[in-house]
């Protein structure tokens, strides 16, 4: 995301900071690039010129021009305004004093409500929440059982009636069955659509009458560029969100959405889906995402993930095990199933301050870790031990186990014993790179 917003701004700033003194003519030329790399991100451009103005502002006074480093200030002024634009600070969900907390999430066909409710209802599930999807969806069969599928998968509730049933009369047993059940949070999944359809428009008034949710979100389509801004804004004069939900934030390499939302509707955006996946759904932090637009990555929300995805008592075992050189392929592949749990690997890489510029143009393939667990998943619990006792026969076996060739296995018991080497190192203090895995 904001790929190619992030690989401009580089540019432009690697030209300020190389300057040991900054004349008031090099920065508006600098912003004037930056006004045209806003653009081409789909930023609104009336966002655009608000915050290129506030920007030249700052930047041209006497906090850049007596500043040690003016280059790398200026860098600092367009953060501190990024995070303005998007909101300063996160938003949270507005819980309801009295349970259960009711979000009613809204927005066009194919926008991915379905599949949000349910990461919604597994971001508060992990919380120590209990919460309850609702059908609402009644005009597509397909939807109804989209949404008790996802629940199964997450072991989270779906009230849900037959197709065709009014919205509106099926809140009061939704409700009711919330309260007998105790659950805190109730996740209302409404139908697609289009914010030009006055009738459907009422059918969601009436709903929210009768619902008086806490929350109204909209769950917007990151990909649609400024039409996102201006669905936004049509239902927000309708309903009067709470805020914002941007899903497919991973595919849209400009993300001006998530730039001009907030000015636009005076909204925040609460959440981002950053993937398919159902745990693939992050708390918008502006800050963080400031800092990821100027590449100086996100460890705050790398440390969140590595926290979520290791075991404490699991990783003191590692340790141990690394200190004793008894690092085994078992061992590997709890690590890889641990990495792949914190999302796609290009997103990681992306939030370690400067790797992810470094890794430009270096193809990530996720399928290699595929290819090393199906691997080490076709060797016997001995040879997963002991790699020693990997013979020709066993690695004809092992190969033809996991659909792969001897020559892969080969290649993966020496990327093993690098990677014990690197180890090693890094126990002993000499630093850590990178190990990879080609196949």
């Amino acid at each position: 995301m904001f790929e190619s917003l992030s690989d401009r701004l580089d540019g432009i700033f690697k030209k300020l900071k190389g300057r040991g003194l900054l004349k008031e003519e090099d920065v508006i030329a600098a912003l004037k690039e930056v006004r045209m790399a806003l653009l081409e991100a789909d930023v609104n451009f009336k966002v655009v010129k608000d915050f290129v103005e506030k920007v030249r502002e700052r930047a041209v006074g006497k906090e850049v021009i007596d500043s040690i480093t003016p280059g790398q200030q200026v860098v600092k002024i367009v953060h501190d305004e990024l995070c303005a634009l998007m909101g300063g600070g996160h938003s949270k969900i507005n819980l309801a004093p009295n349970p259960p907390t009711v979000i009613m999430l809204v927005g066009l066909h194919g926008c991915g409500k379905t599949t949000t409710a349910a990461k919604l209802a597994n971001n508060f599930k992990k919380d120590g929440r209990r919460p309850m999807l609702v059908a609402l969806d009644t005009g597509r069969p397909a939807a109804i059982d989209q949404l008790k599928a996802l629940g199964t998968q997450i072991d989270v509730p779906v009230h849900a009636t037959q197709p065709g049933d009014n919205p509106v009369n099926i809140y009061p047993g939704a409700l009711k069955k919330a309260n007998l059940e105790g659950r805190d949070v109730l996740i209302l999944d409404t139908a697609g659509r289009l914010h030009i359809d006055e009738h459907l428009m009422d059918e969601l008034k009436d709903l929210k009458r009768e619902a008086k949710p806490d929350e109204i979100l909209l769950v917007a389509d990151a990909m649609t560029g400024q039409d996102a801004v201006n669905i936004a804004k049509s239902f927000n004069d309708r309903l009067a969100l709470q805020g914002v939900i941007l899903t497919k934030m991973d595919g849209d390499a400009r993300g001006g959405a998530a730039l001009s939302i907030v000015h636009v509707i005076g909204k925040p955006v609460k959440f981002i889906g950053v993937g398919e996946k159902i745990d693939f759904l992050e708390l918008f932090h502006p800050e963080r995402m400031a800092s990821r637009i100027l590449g100086m990555g996100d460890v705050v929300t790398l440390v969140e993930k590595a926290q979520e995805a290791v075991n404490l008592e699991d990783a003191l075992k590692l340790e141990d095990k690394i200190k004793k050189d008894r690092f085994t392929f078992e061992d590997l592949v709890s690590q890889i199933k641990q990495i792949k749990k914190m999302g796609p690997i290009e997103n990681i890489l992306g939030m370690i301050p400067g790797l992810g510029k470094q890794l430009k143009g270096v193809n990530i393939d996720d399928r290699a870790f595929v290819k090393v667990e199906a691997i080490i998943n076709s060797m016997t619990m001995q040879e997963r031990k002991n790699y020693v006792i990997l013979n020709g026969s066993r690695k004809k076996r092992i190969a033809a186990g996991s659909g792969t060739t001897v020559a892969d296995i080969n290649r993966l018991v020496k990327q093993h014993l690098a990677m014990k080497k690197m180890l090693k190192k890094f126990k002993r203090g000499k630093g850590l790179s990178m190990p990879q895995f080609n196949f």
